[in-house]
């Protein structure tokens, strides 16, 4: 099931929406606090986003830019200001598509189709990995929490991609060390050892604490 986050302030036209999203079989989750529209989408993770531009506080063109900081994720833009200028700001701050209001909800599923199909190749897995409001976007590779990105070498990524696809299991040292066997030539317990200690550090140091818990004789676990 493929999540949409749908940033609109009118309620009639959410609800339309949210309801549409459901008979097609999606979960989608509407912006509660249009001021902190960066901490939902963290929290929820989705695959694709519906972004009003005529919002308050900020204007859909603000989010997209501090969604971009983050993440890949296609965002398809909904508004009623339908002219040129509005659909080429809206391409060049970083949005996939633009449906002009009013729309019908056919068409919109129809762009919804389009661009998970061509984002996911149809029902790959997603490529956004939430835990705790920490987002490990596996599309390029990078960990973002808090508005902030945490910069990863290349084994702590797929160290934490490994737990977090397998997050609430165990994770075996073996396991973990024939992932990074993949692309280095060798690998050893220290390298695994040394590599989570480093990655522990950063996630201290970015906030995120107590992120990763060790299963003594077992190996490592998110939960």
């Amino acid at each position: 099931m493929y999540r949409i986050f749908l940033v609109e302030d009118d309620d009639a036209i959410a609800g339309a929406i949210l309801r549409h999203l459901e008979a097609w079989g999606w979960e989608g989750c509407r912006a509660r606090d249009l001021t902190r529209v960066l901490e939902e989408f963290s929290a929820f993770a989705p695959q694709l986003v519906l972004l009003d531009i005529g919002l308050p506080y900020k204007d859909g063109y603000h989010w997209c830019g501090e969604i971009r900081r983050l993440s890949r994720v296609p965002i398809l833009f909904l508004s009623s200001a339908s002219d040129k200028m509005n659909i080429v700001m809206a391409m060049n701050m970083g949005g996939d598509d633009f449906i002009a209001k009013p729309f019908d909800l056919d068409v919109l599923s129809a762009k919804i189709q389009a661009l998970l199909r061509r984002t996911y190749e149809f029902g790959a897995p997603a490529p956004l990995l939430e835990h705790r409001g920490a987002v490990l976007d596996t599309g390029d590779n990078t960990l973002a929490y808090g508005g902030e990105k945490v910069d990863l070498t290349r084994n702590e990524y797929r160290i934490l991609q490994v737990l977090l696809i397998q997050k609430g299991k165990t994770v075996s040292r073996e396991t973990l060390m024939r992932k990074l066997w993949e692309t280095d030539s060798f690998v050893d317990e220290n390298t695994l050892t040394v590599n989570m200690a480093r990655l522990r550090r950063k996630l201290e140091s970015a906030g995120i604490r107590d992120f990763i818990h060790t299963k003594k004789g077992l190996g490592y676990l998110i939960d």
